[in-house]
């Protein structure tokens, strides 16, 4: 029996542009439920990125409202696996619409900065891009944090629980987290089988992690893969569930 998937061929795991092909495909009811999904994948990265960028709430919340208004109308068929990554596609959108919005901006008489403080210049292009990358991958590490705890609430094992402590307390040995960990679950750990769990949970978390960038490309090949993995700076939290599938990088 497979666990969680995680043994599963990467190339038969589904990719987000099946959803991006319904999006602008199917039926409307078909359709507005892949934006929808879509919206709800990419939406905190985008939200994040957007901060960053504009360093503005109110400035970011509209630019995200207009990318969502294009997605619902589906406005962003130009996605397309042939020209590249989804995300680099995602990137793209948000770079246009952002420029609209400064140019929206600087149409209108601006305001008096509050204490004689300038007004938020916008990041250099070398900046936004590497805000996006740390963007997307914040966002792909957070749902691989969020499936490896619905795996915890499923089976009863505390893989994210004891990994999430490791996580957040680097300088503990064994014996120590063991003890932490005693009081805070209720159950007693011994620190081989704190080393146990923490080996198995890694492996789980690699695998997690791992299908969540292969969703976001068109069937990749062991280079694009491991090309994505180094590109978002997860190469070393995946390499041990690449080697499982038989990709070196």
């Amino acid at each position: 029996m497979q666990q969680e998937n995680s043994c599963e061929r990467l190339s038969l795991i589904p990719t987000m542009w099946s959803l991006v092909h319904a999006a602008h495909q199917g039926s409307d009811d078909a359709a507005n439920s892949a934006r929808q999904q879509l919206l709800e994948l990419y939406g905190d990265a985008i939200r994040r990125y957007l901060r960053k960028l504009l360093r503005s709430p109110d400035a970011a919340d509209e630019v995200f409202q207009e990318f969502a208004v294009r997605l619902f109308h589906g406005d962003l068929h130009g996605a397309d696996p042939q020209r590249g990554r989804f995300r680099n596609f995602v990137k793209g959108t948000l770079f246009h619409l952002t420029a609209d919005y400064r140019k929206r901006q600087y149409k209108w008489p601006r305001p008096l900065p509050h204490d004689g403080a300038a007004l938020a210049a916008p990041l250099e292009d070398a900046t936004s891009d590497r805000s996006f990358v740390e963007s997307w991958c914040d966002e792909l590490l957070a749902r691989a944090w969020a499936a490896l705890d619905e795996i915890e609430h499923k089976t009863g094992q505390p893989y994210y629980t004891v990994l999430r402590f490791r996580a957040d307390h680097p300088e503990m040995r064994a014996p120590q987290l063991a003890e932490h960990l005693t009081t805070q679950l209720g159950r007693p750990f011994t620190a081989p089988g704190i080393r146990q769990i923490l080996h198995r949970a890694r492996a789980k978390f690699a695998a997690l992690l791992l299908d969540e960038v292969v969703h976001s490309l068109a069937n990749p090949t062991d280079e694009e893969l491991a090309d994505e993995l180094a590109e978002l700076g997860l190469l070393d939290y995946c390499r041990p569930a690449l080697e499982r599938h038989g990709v070196t990088a």
